[in-house]
């Protein structure tokens, strides 16, 4: 009955008034912006008219969008008493009828509201029916067309890009929210892919931004107990550097250098004369998405391995390098053809490995040291029953018990001779 009595709220009851307030908003956020940063640069005539045309649209839909989620959790939760079980679903039902609010408004808006969504559906402060209604953003993609994409590389790289480039593929091989990937051969045949990002988004920026944090400062006034404003500042922060390519390949060269001696981990080459704050000129790699089981199965490697890979980089990552990937999503973890070896046993290691604990379990002290030899342990073999099975390798006892007192005293001789060496 709430919910229906708010949805006629705001079919009935928009006058003329709420459409001047909407239209206001944009020019009132550029304001805004223009009064704290007094010496930003300053664009045509014609261009900061397009940009307010186009921010009032995209604002009025914000300005829609959020009154009707506090008027739906202002008039749903009125009167119910925090602690009783109703006030605990009818917050969930708000949550979730607000949380589709902002999902239809990011896939309108688009560019920067699905970065924006992303941000949030990521957040561990927000309740799960927010996160989990907007998680469908991270699968957003924007193409743009290749014209529009070619004009930020000119204005990038230069204005002849045929001195750069052989060829330039103008068909993406990846979109997101703020950027697309195109591959492109060099002059001396080095593949290279090209993340360009997309044209007028930092102008759509600045507006969008002024505009949420106009309208969550409004907000706050209106009802002190709504402040959204501290998201707006986070997600300002993050976004600037986002969209900082040359802070990306700063970072991606840092991972570089801590996983250089890695062979299981490759992250590509920087090309960084071709590199700007727009353009992300980087070596192009061979592989699949690292959650395409069926392709890695078929490429005869067990997705275990894979995972063990994964985790102990992101472990070293987090215990050692103190450096971390910060944006782990499939798309940006491949598994290539060309490591194939790092991840498969070839079948001479797997027939010894199988002797081994063959020889292990049946106490074969001449088996074991030979196969031993296979894997260069040496003299050290004779420790490996002790480690595998519990016993040592010239033990009497039977498979499942303990060592007799003679096998302890005699192994701690042993191994006071040991040296760490």
């Amino acid at each position: 009955m709430r919910s229906t009595v708010v949805s006629k709220f705001f079919k009935k009851k928009r006058p003329s008034l709420y459409l001047f307030i909407i239209s206001g908003t944009a020019a009132t956020a550029l304001t805004y912006y223009n009064t704290l940063n007094p010496n930003l640069h300053r664009h045509s005539f014609f261009h900061d008219i397009t940009t307010s045309l186009n921010g009032v649209v995209r604002s009025s839909r914000s300005l829609y969008a959020i009154t009707a989620n506090v008027v739906d959790y202002k008039y749903s939760l009125q009167g119910l008493s925090k602690d009783s079980d109703q006030y605990a679903q009818i917050l969930s039902e708000v949550h979730l009828r607000s949380a589709k609010r902002i999902l239809k408004l990011c896939e309108v808006n688009r560019g920067f509201y699905i970065k924006a969504g992303q941000f949030l559906a990521s957040a561990r402060q927000v309740p799960k029916e927010y996160s989990s209604t907007l998680a469908s953003l991270q699968d957003q993609a924007v193409p743009c067309s290749f014209e529009a994409i070619k004009e930020v590389l000119i204005s990038n790289l230069g204005s002849d890009l045929n001195e750069i480039f052989l060829s330039i593929d103008e068909h993406p091989i990846a979109a997101a929210s703020i950027a697309q990937v195109h591959r492109a051969l060099l002059k001396d045949q080095q593949e290279v892919v090209l993340k360009v990002q997309y044209p007028g988004l930092k102008d759509r920026m600045r507006v969008d931004i002024a505009t949420m944090s106009f309208l969550a400062k409004s907000l706050t006034w209106f009802f002190p107990e709504y402040r959204f404003h501290w998201m707006v500042s986070e997600f300002s922060k993050v976004i600037a550097l986002e969209l900082d390519f040359l802070q990306e390949a700063r970072n991606s060269v840092t991972t570089a250098v801590n996983f250089k001696h890695n062979n299981r981990i490759r992250v590509p080459t920087v090309f960084q004369e071709l590199t700007t704050s727009q353009v992300l000129t980087m070596e192009y790699c061979r592989g699949r998405r690292v959650d395409d089981l069926d392709y890695i199965r078929e490429m005869g490697v067990d997705p275990r391995k894979v995972a063990k890979v994964l985790v102990e980089a992101f472990a070293e990552m987090v215990f050692v390098h103190g450096f971390v990937h910060g944006d782990p999503h499939p798309g940006n973890i491949l598994v290539s053809l060309d490591e194939k070896q790092g991840f498969c046993l070839d079948e001479d290691f797997r027939v010894n490995y199988c002797q081994l604990w063959k020889a292990l379990v049946l106490l074969d002290s001449y088996k074991i040291q030979q196969v031993a030899q296979q894997f260069g342990i040496g003299k050290y073999a004779k420790y490996l029953s002790l480690i595998f099975t519990g016993r040592t390798i010239n033990s009497k006892s039977a498979f499942g018990d303990g060592m007799s007192v003679e096998e302890k005293t005699n192994l701690k001789q042993e191994v006071k001779s040991l040296s760490m060496g």
